[in-house]
């Protein structure tokens, strides 16, 4: 599968249901926080990956993928392009089965290694646009 093709995203949409966001806010203006507050309407289960935060949601904010203590299915990045590298290599050593760059989020090189790792993936496309799209 190649990044970004319909088929990846339809996948991702279809059966990814737990999504570690990293960079989930607890501010309700931030992008991060909108798009995860649509999933958890939509149905699938959030989990926050934020030092910074301690709960977001009433859910447990993790510090990184490795703290969190389920299984993650997908990995949504709201990190800056020049960060998003770090997340994309520790969805790979979770066992992720995909990642999701964010709008704006541009990384070739973490792609390329999410890619060659088996992974689903992304990027620089919004969750939420692409899960009302294919709701359509």
């Amino acid at each position: 599968m190649s990044i970004n093709s319909q088929e990846t995203i339809q996948r991702i949409l279809d059966e990814c249901r737990t999504i570690a966001v990293v960079g989930l806010s607890s501010d309700p203006y931030r992008p991060s926080n909108s798009v995860s507050a649509y999933m958890k309407r939509s149905g699938y289960r959030v989990i926050p990956v934020n030092p910074n935060e301690t709960s977001v949601f009433g859910e447990t904010a993790y510090p990184d993928l490795f703290a969190v203590p389920e299984k993650i299915e997908l990995v949504d990045v709201f990190r800056r392009s020049d960060e998003a590298g770090r997340a994309v290599d520790e969805a790979i050593a979770v066992g992720a089965k995909a990642v999701w760059l964010q709008e704006g989020v541009i990384d070739k090189a973490a792609a390329q290694r999410a890619l060659d790792a088996g992974l689903l993936v992304v990027m620089d496309r919004c969750w939420l646009k692409e899960h009302r799209r294919a709701q359509r």
